[in-house]
């Protein structure tokens, strides 16, 4: 038993949203009803063969941090190259950033596959993708060079860093600080972060070369405080290694 209806599915893309009428568009031209199946078909596979089969074996073992490192269950990990060397964390990107150009209603409906199988496997991508997203659309070229490339490739993973012990996931509450700490040519003004984080989701784990972390914080005003409320509040690229060319600990992204 499949864990969407393929007919189903296909019904929604193509007969209701009319998906097809997107390759019309310049963006789109190069694809067809077929390749936006070829799409479905890989991720029914990828479901099928890497997501389901240790989706009940995940939960019964758990992340385990051993005092240096958070080591996770090795068929989520094998599962996630599978994924990536299909080139599915790439797939809604542009092609100068590697990617298919494929419309994000195809990609979503490819998730939905994925998520339907093993949903905590799939939150991985899901973040990742949305981390990278962010940053190919407001962040520098350095930055998008060195941070958001690692994540389309799926190399590297990324998170989003809100919620804060006193505030829960509060936005208009947090207290975390970003205070100017110089700037670099490449990868914008630096900032040094001081607060508490809690609840990030794939927040540290055995399974990439490093993990950005964007993280919510608030730029003090000139009198040295933080405002109450949203206002001053930054979104910060915080990688878990700091890339060779960087000397910060944390890189400024655009102001929301």
């Amino acid at each position: 038993m499949p864990f969407i209806d393929r007919a189903i599915l296909d019904f929604l893309l193509y007969d209701w949203l009319d998906a097809a009428a997107l390759t019309r568009l310049p963006r789109f031209s190069e694809h067809s009803r077929e390749t936006f199946n070829a799409v479905l078909d890989l991720s029914t596979r990828l479901a099928d063969d890497h997501f389901a089969p240790h989706a009940k074996r995940s939960d019964q073992n758990e992340p385990v941090f051993d005092g240096e490192t958070v080591h996770v269950l090795p068929d989520i990990k094998a599962a996630l190259q599978a994924y990536a060397e299909a080139g599915l964390f790439a797939a809604t990107f542009d092609e100068a950033l590697g990617g298919a150009q494929i419309p994000a209603v195809i990609h979503t409906a490819s998730t939905a596959l994925t998520m339907a199988a093993n949903i905590a496997t799939a939150a991985y991508p899901m973040l990742t993708v949305a981390n990278a997203r962010l940053l190919a659309t407001f962040g520098l070229p350095g930055q998008i060079d060195t941070f958001a490339r690692p994540l389309v490739e799926g190399r590297w993973f990324g998170t989003m860093c809100l919620s804060e012990p006193q505030a829960g996931s509060s936005l208009s509450d947090v207290t975390t600080r970003a205070v100017s700490d110089g700037a670099d040519a490449a990868l914008g003004s630096r900032y040094r972060l001081f607060g508490n984080k809690m609840w990030i989701s794939g927040g540290d784990h055995d399974m990439a070369d490093n993990i950005v972390h964007l993280v919510l914080a608030k730029v003090p005003g000139d009198d040295g405080r933080i405002a109450s409320g949203m206002a001053g509040i930054s979104l910060f690229v915080v990688p878990k290694w700091l890339p060779p060319q960087t000397v910060s600990l944390a890189s400024a992204m655009t102001s929301l």
